[in-house]
């Protein structure tokens, strides 16, 4: 899965180039997310001198505060848009790369179960799964080495939390012990979903197949043969609907109760008039940005499930080539 991408000559400029680009590009979105967020403080202090002093701020000061922010989220789209569509296409030739390795080996991996599957739709949501937990991972990580030191700073001028009381730099304390509660809990709640996603692609492998057959031989794909295969699929599914249903309401319950977790540890501070709006915008995005970032498993909890189903079949289809030499060809680096 890896090996035939970033170890191969034939892919090396756009398998580490590629990457170059990315992470690039990544952290750049980010160094502009961090202005947006410099410019929410200025901003909502400008709008609580206008409401606060009618006439201290003019209609040309405000809508230049406007014109800032259309400045620097036009630049934001562009970036934004143009990762993508690189990301997109870096990705596709992973599984270029993926592809060829294992139709080079099609003589024997052909008769592994599945094989066609595995081939094909196997490597199609591998990609597609990289490319979103990917790109989420690196922003993620880019996103807190950027927005940890200004909540830090920011954080300074909070002298006092609910619960913890006073605390140097609370809020990135509540930040980080918030976010790995949430992903202790949903990591033991969803713990089964891994092995119920892989029996789900068992399942669907061996009725797909079953139809494929009947596609050529009459004999095959019989009614009670269709019927017993499909069984196994809605027995599967319909275990998997309801471990997902508590799954998600100890998820979503979780990420609701977040969006007030800034607010409650800065009540002391907003209910002593210690902050203006503006300083309080600052803190509750940055919050939110670290927050999310430690977030990350949490969020991604279901496309890391389908991820670890992916790779082990893609794993036991791998194991299979090292019970033989490998061509001529994969030796000099070629998928």
């Amino acid at each position: 899965m890896f090996r035939s991408f970033f170890w191969s000559r034939e892919w090396m400029v756009w398998s580490w180039f590629g990457a170059v680009v990315i992470f690039g590009g990544t952290w750049y979105q980010v160094q502009i997310d961090v202005q947006i967020n410099e410019w929410f403080g200025g901003f909502y202090d400008m709008v609580q001198d206008a409401l606060g002093t009618p006439g201290k701020v003019s209609l040309n000061e405000f809508y230049g505060f406007l014109a800032t922010f259309g400045r620097i989220a036009g630049i934001y789209i562009i970036v934004a848009v143009f990762l993508s569509f690189f990301t997109k296409h870096w990705v596709f030739r992973w599984r270029h790369a993926l592809n060829d390795y294992y139709m080079s080996l099609w003589p024997h991996l052909r008769h592994i179960e599945g094989a066609s599957q595995r081939v094909q739709e196997d490597t199609r949501r591998f990609a597609g799964i990289m490319e979103s937990l990917g790109s989420n991972l690196l922003d993620s990580i880019m996103t807190l080495i950027a927005f940890l030191p200004i909540l830090w700073e920011l954080s300074k001028v909070i002298k006092v939390v609910p619960v913890i009381g006073e605390l140097e730099h609370a809020l990135v304390y509540v930040a980080i012990i918030f976010a790995l509660f949430g992903t202790a809990v949903l990591a033991a709640v969803g713990i089964k979903l891994p092995g119920l996603e892989f029996n789900n692609q068992k399942v669907e492998a061996a009725y797909r197949k079953e139809l494929v057959y009947g596609e050529d031989y009459e004999d095959r794909a019989q009614p009670p043969t269709v019927q017993e295969l499909f069984g196994h699929v809605r027995k599967n599914y319909f275990r998997l609907f309801f471990h997902y249903m508590y799954f998600d309401i100890a998820k979503w319950s979780y990420l609701q109760f977040g969006v007030l977790v800034p607010y409650i540890a800065l009540a002391p501070t907003i209910v002593g008039g210690a902050i203006t709006l503006g300083v309080m915008q600052q803190i509750v995005r940055a919050f939110g940005r670290v927050e999310s970032s430690f977030q990350f498993l949490v969020r991604s909890w279901t496309i890391i499930v389908e991820l670890i189903s992916v790779y082990k079949r893609l794993r036991a289809f791998e194991a299979e080539i090292k019970n033989f030499d490998p061509p001529k060809q994969l030796a000099k680096g070629n998928p």
